[in-house]
């Protein structure tokens, strides 16, 4: 046998070795699979919770790939907050955090609006409820007032109002309403600090506003109810099940997100992360944290 043939065989058996161990090394895992480590599941649905209630269609990403709806292009990629009410110095820093809060989770530039007065409300949208508030049509305001304000560089327009809103006369209060085509919502805070906004009770009522907003305008970028984990974009009927809900949207809803709005996810996490501190959210926070953990 010639000298060329014994170089030869250890050669290629290494070179296969190679190639076998290449092919079975684990593929990296997407950003979207690693944090799904920290997806929190679904409990099952009790009694007068909103999953108990509606028997809904899980959303895959390629649902969610086919659907039709807004997402953002050049000169129309600003979200705007439009307060509509009375707001004190407490109200006016909670919509204030809300706004920074939107710009970070949706990674796009929010910007709020010049407060609208309640006068702009007729005497026909309005109804008092049995505990003697004033509630207005939330029907209303997205049809006759928000459509009508939105900024042409608009992509979303989220109203916030102090007053009660309530979607139909069959209904007692809603905590929020939007038109997902037209790209408009409307938030009600008055439930979120039970009518009177204080120092004590200002995180829990920013939380529920944040959620809410971002539940909202999630909508408006395609993302149906979550049926995935426990997620901000999970349904909700009660300001219970709001606060059991956590703000954070799990990893499928991320991944629809980020589908829609194309940013950084680490970009973001962290950015969430240090808010969350900022504000001594302290739930939000460690969720943030937990997440980046597995990142590293």
């Amino acid at each position: 046998m010639s000298r060329g043939k014994y170089n030869f065989c250890p050669l290629f058996f290494c070179f296969t070795i190679f190639i076998f161990l290449f092919s079975c090394q684990k593929k990296e895992k997407t950003y979207f699979e690693t944090i799904a480590l920290n997806d929190i599941k679904l409990s099952s649905p009790k009694p007068g919770s909103w999953r108990y209630n509606h028997d809904e269609h899980f959303q895959t990403f390629e649902d969610f790939q086919k659907t039709k709806k807004i997402t953002p292009a050049p000169g129309k990629n600003t979200i705007y907050l439009q307060p509509i009410g009375q707001f004190d110095e407490l109200q006016k820093k909670e919509i204030a955090l809300t706004k920074e809060y939107l710009k970070i989770y949706f990674q796009l530039e929010t910007k709020i609006l010049p407060t609208l007065p309640n006068s702009i409300f007729p005497k026909n949208v309005k109804r008092i409820f049995k505990d003697g508030q004033e509630q207005i049509l939330a029907s209303y305001v997205l049809d006759s007032i928000l459509i009508k304000q939105k900024p042409q560089d608009a992509v979303a327009l989220m109203g916030i109002t102090e007053r009660d809103l309530f979607p139909r006369p069959d209904w007692n209060y809603v905590f929020g309403l939007a038109s997902y085509e037209n790209g408009v919502g409307v938030s009600s805070i008055y439930r979120f600090a039970d009518g009177h906004l204080t120092t004590s009770n200002f995180n829990e009522s920013l939380l529920r506003l944040m959620k809410i907003s971002s539940h909202e305008i999630g909508h408006m970028f395609g993302i149906t109810h979550c049926l995935n984990a426990n997620c901000v974009m999970n349904g909700t009927n009660t300001l219970t099940e709001t606060d059991y809900h956590l703000a954070r949207a799990c990893s499928l809803c991320q991944q629809k997100l980020n589908a829609s709005i194309h940013y950084d996810n680490r970009k973001r996490l962290l950015e969430l992360k240090n808010f969350f501190e900022k504000q001594h959210l302290n739930t939000e926070f460690s969720l943030s944290q937990q997440d980046l953990n597995l990142l590293k």
